[in-house]
């Protein structure tokens, strides 16, 4: 029989105020991290830049970290969709081709990617209840694209929505890993991050652009590339796997939600990006889609 005493503790329900706070400072590093990006592109070329990033999130942790008990092949995948992919693209699209804090809105509908993979790969059934969210959120998208402008345009919004199937990609890639070590598994599969990375940044941008980006750095944007890595990657993943292992998916995984809030409220404060009522409409409906999405299963009786 075990020993009660060292047996582990069943997950909780409810989060006490300390995890709460946790959850809390997790979305708030990942939502302002758009403006931190923003801040990054001001002195580096976005595949540089997302080079570095991925650069810094490998090493050294990849010493510390045990290898992920799955196939090389879905560390490779990962990393090319998250790498390459979401924010390889992502990095391209704000670079003067979408704001910051719509960038934050857009990149939520990788929620609903994520599902639509699974319906076409998993044969996972579709549900009313998503459909009406994907309905809810496609009108957000709608709104954004009737009001593209020179700060976002229609190229903007086009690869921010190709970062964000990526991102679902990577999703789907991870979720047929099963069960592992989130962080150790991001860690790793920046090994296949970067070399693409890096010979997308000298075939597009070319050395002098890497030179030039490398010597106007200053210490606010060699901040933006450890925020990018330490706090993003590290700080978030290590403090997200650590909710998720003490409380359950559905107790801890509604905090998602702020993280769009944190993005558009960090960009009008710091960066003094404009919130017309179109914006603040594009961003209850896409929400609204993403909150039916977390919270209506958790609603419906069994």
């Amino acid at each position: 029989m075990t020993d009660q005493r060292f047996a582990a503790p069943p997950p909780s329900t409810v989060l006490p105020w300390s995890h709460v706070l946790l959850a809390l400072a997790v979305v708030a590093v990942w939502g302002s991290n758009f403006v931190v990006i923003r801040v990054g592109l001001d002195h580096l070329p976005p595949l540089l830049f997302c080079t570095l990033r991925f650069t810094f999130a490998l090493l050294p942790a990849v010493f510390f970290l045990k290898r992920p008990a799955v196939p090389w092949s879905h560390l490779a995948a990962y990393g090319l969709f998250i790498g390459g992919g979401q924010f390889g693209l992502l990095f391209i699209a704000m670079n003067g081709h979408i704001a910051p804090g719509l960038a934050s809105l857009v990149m939520q509908m990788q929620v609903f990617f994520t599902i639509g993979l699974s319906v076409w790969l998993a044969k996972e059934k579709v549900r009313l209840f998503q459909l009406a969210a994907l309905a809810l959120a496609g009108a957000g998208l709608a709104v954004i694209a009737a009001h593209t402008d020179a700060q976002t345009t229609p190229l903007g919004l086009g690869l921010t929505l190709l970062a964000s199937l990526s991102w679902a990609g990577g999703n789907m890639v991870m979720k047929a890993s099963g069960k592992v070590d989130a962080l150790a598994y991001v860690v790793w599969a920046s090994l296949f991050s970067i070399p693409p990375l890096i010979v997308l940044t000298l075939v597009f941008e070319g050395w002098p652009a890497v030179r030039e980006g490398l010597m106007r750095a200053d210490l606010m944007t060699w901040g933006a590339v450890l925020w990018q890595s330490v706090g993003n990657t590290m700080f978030g993943f290590a403090a997200w796997g650590w909710l998720l292992a003490r409380h359950p998916a559905a107790v801890v995984t509604p905090a998602a939600l702020l993280v769009p809030v944190f993005g558009m409220s960090a960009s009008a404060l710091l960066l003094a990006e404009p919130l017309p009522g179109w914006k603040l409409l594009a961003a209850l409906l896409v929400l609204a889609g993403l909150a039916v999405i977390v919270v209506y299963p958790r609603l419906r009786p069994t």
